[in-house]
């Protein structure tokens, strides 16, 4: 009997010895699994720092015993970490900045031979417009005679029609007289007095007035200068009386034979099929050698015998004195698909002087998108292009302010092209368009209307730098036979012979031309490469580094995400919903081995006392227990 209770095992001891089996049990599956991972941070980071590659992290395990070097390296090895950060974010700074090379490349080639536009610097008195034009310089006469009691001397012909031409002139002097020509002394335009100025003259300004539809509100233009002012006020009225015109095709009134006395290209004599026309209403007959009309000219070589040369006259017959005060002509270079804007880029070609011009092409690429704000055809710019031309900066400018003019003043400027629908400014239909143009005018210039902002640079670029030289032509021993021979060919017979011819030479001065390009000096091999510098600078590691810092900070997150999931499932298990009818007697066992092992719910006490044998299964049965019992 007392052997057998010896054998006994309380039930306790039993259901503890049960749990430590399973735990051990657990233990040894999740050592056997595929996945090794951490219980605690502690673990997790003594784990990185003994085995990473990353120079120091073993300093910061190896020396804990010593809590100074451990104190040290842990801010020396942070302190490292945040000056290599600081790096990174420098670097990062400027590959984001989209850092460009400038490359420059010379090239030899055969050169496309670009347009030349020459002008004649001589406002035409065309026929559709002679008559307004002859009571516009009568009213202007009368004008100067109040103003600086000066006699303007009209040829014969506007004097002897003055009389056949009052009725129709009413019209014109009633909108003159809406804009007259007035003084201006201390700020205050005043009107002229009848019988004439008692002051000094020299003490006074000139402008001219020009106001909104109901007099309301006036725009006050004003110039220190009187030759100025006059040609401004006159070109206002000039602008209004070429609107009137309803086809600018009348005023195509081209003279090529008296205006080009000799045109030579690469030694070969040039013909109507190499140039245009066109009239501009201030530079006169513009006249467009090699453009996309014929085909293109090419120079093989470079020199004044291998380019363009022109023999032009440059006297003002017929012309407008009140428009054009100077003599010459008026040349541009520019490229074939561009416009010619004689006012940005021409230069004006003096009589009597042979003029050599030689050039040197020049080729700019810009790289567009995020490395800089230019455009690849204008596309994607938000102005309208009114020229039959392709994209430049300066046609986008001039679109934009014509399109605006049209949005404000409700007509066109005359100088611009026409948009679709609208009609060019003219006092007899828009009475303050002079008005709305200068004060708009004002705007655009302070970029008021945004147009500098809009309008971006192509990406594509052909420049030509021009150099000029200059020399007397023809000399004094061959001017007689030079302007006989003129005078034969060309029925050249002007008094002032040296003042009235010109001669031209535009040339390639040297074969190559320079080629500005662009290349991205930040590109993501060289982040890279200066990334793997600064993180060999400072920690002396590889990629496989980086890799193991990544592999920490995500075994870091599902730490964090397994403790506050199993925080979570304690809480639920702490506070449950209501007390099951037979497991009250099994509730502490269930929170004690929820909050030490994080068991799962299904292995409950009950599960472990079904498989427990009973009390009474210890006791002997049958005789051969008894024998077996008794014998002990």
């Amino acid at each position: 009997g007392g052997s057998v209770k010896a054998g006994k095992m309380p039930e306790g001891e039993k259901t503890r010895q049960c749990k430590q089996e399973e735990e051990q049990l657990q233990k040894e599956e999740e050592r056997e699994g595929l996945i090794e991972f951490y219980s605690s941070y502690q673990e997790l980071f003594q784990f990185f720092c003994s085995n990473t590659t990353i120079h120091g992290a073993i300093r910061l395990v190896c020396s804990k015993k010593n809590k100074m070097k451990t104190a040290f390296w842990s801010v020396l090895f942070f302190l490292t970490f945040g000056l290599m950060y600081w790096q990174f974010g420098i670097l990062y700074r400027e590959y984001f900045s989209y850092p460009v090379n400038l490359n420059l490349n010379l090239n030899s080639d055969r050169l496309t031979f670009p347009a030349v536009t020459l002008c004649t610097l001589n406002p035409y008195r065309y026929s559709a417009i002679r008559k307004k034009l002859d009571e516009l310089d009568q009213i202007t006469h009368q004008t100067l005679l109040d103003l600086y009691d000066y006699n303007m001397s009209l040829p014969r012909s506007d004097w002897s029609t003055l009389s056949t031409q009052k009725r129709s002139s009413r019209s014109l002097l009633h909108h003159v007289q809406r804009h007259p020509l007035r003084r201006q002394k201390r700020d205050n335009l005043v009107n002229l007095p009848e019988n004439g100025p008692s002051v000094d003259k020299n003490d006074w300004k000139i402008g001219f007035v020009l106001c909104s539809e109901n007099n309301k509100d006036c725009f006050h233009q004003a110039y220190s200068s009187g030759v100025d002012a006059v040609r401004e006020w006159y070109s206002f009225h000039y602008i209004n009386i070429l609107a009137q015109v309803p086809d600018a095709k009348a005023l195509d009134e081209s003279d090529f034979e008296n205006f080009i006395y000799a045109c030579r290209f690469n030694e070969a004599t040039c013909d109507k099929a190499n140039y245009t026309h066109f009239h501009h209403p201030l530079y006169g007959n513009c006249y467009t050698f090699n453009d996309n009309s014929s085909s293109l000219w090419t120079s093989s070589l470079p020199g004044i015998n291998n380019g363009l040369s022109l023999v032009v006259r440059t006297e003002q017959n017929d012309f407008i004195p009140l428009l054009s005060t100077v003599t010459g002509a008026r040349v541009m270079v520019h490229d074939q698909n561009e416009p010619a804007f004689m006012d940005d880029g021409g230069f004006n070609v003096r009589p009597g002087i042979e003029t050599s011009i030689s050039m040197r092409k020049e080729m700019t690429v810009r790289l567009g998108g995020s490395y800089s704000d230019c455009t690849e055809d204008g596309s994607d710019v938000p102005v309208q292009n009114l020229y039959s031309s392709r994209y430049t900066e300066q046609v986008c400018i001039r679109s934009c302010f014509q399109l605006n003019m049209v949005e404000r003043c409700g007509c066109a400027y005359y100088f611009y092209p026409l948009p679709e629908g609208a009609e060019y400014c003219d006092y007899t239909k828009h009475i303050s368009w002079g008005y709305c143009y200068y004060k708009l005018l004002a705007e655009f210039k302070a970029d008021v209307l945004g147009c500098f902002h809009k309008c971006r640079k192509p990406c594509k670029m052909t420049e030509y730098q021009l150099s000029a030289g200059y020399s007397r032509w023809p000399s004094a021993v061959s001017e007689d036979w030079v302007f006989y021979m003129l005078s034969q060919q060309n029925k050249y017979n002007i008094t002032s012979k040296r003042n009235g011819v010109a001669k031209v030479n535009i040339f390639f001065e040297e074969w190559n031309y320079k080629t500005n390009g662009e290349s991205p000096a930040f590109t993501v091999v060289t982040l890279l490469s200066q990334l793997g510098n600064q993180w060999s600078l400072w920690f002396g590691s590889s990629v496989l580094s980086v890799m193991e810092l990544a592999e920490l900070i995500l075994d870091f997150i599902a730490i964090t995400f397994i403790l506050a999931f199993r925080w979570f499932r304690s809480r639920q298990k702490l506070s449950p919903p209501g007390p099951s009818p037979n497991s009250h007697d099994n509730t502490a066992f269930q929170d004690e081995t929820a909050s030490g092992l994080g068991v799962p719910h299904r292995f409950t006490v009950e599960a472990v006392v079904t498989t427990l044998p009973s009390y009474n299964s210890l006791e002997p049965h049958g005789p051969s227990r008894d024998g077996e019992v008794g014998h002990d």
